[in-house]
């Protein structure tokens, strides 16, 4: 029996959000009043499993500077 977590969870919601709204890495960083790097949003986008931490604070700066409220469902579809 495989135990192991599934780190690689495919292209998330937010890469779409991001793209369709010509939204970059660098804006998010920028907008952040948080510890958020380019690295972070990278991998949030990806796909890559994050802790809820980080997906709090990618929501948070992308929530900032869109104006926008959106929650970590509309965002991620794991949890």
């Amino acid at each position: 029996m495989n135990t192991e977590i599934e780190r690689n969870l495919n292209i998330q919601p937010i890469a779409e959000i991001m793209s369709n709204d010509g939204i970059n890495a660098k804006d998010l960083v920028n907008a952040s009043a948080e510890m958020l790097t380019h690295k972070m949003v990278a991998r949030a986008c990806k796909g890559r499993r994050l802790t809820p931490n980080v997906k709090v604070k990618v929501r948070n700066a992308l929530n900032k500077f869109t104006g926008k409220e959106y929650s970590l469902e509309d965002l991620f579809n794991y949890s």
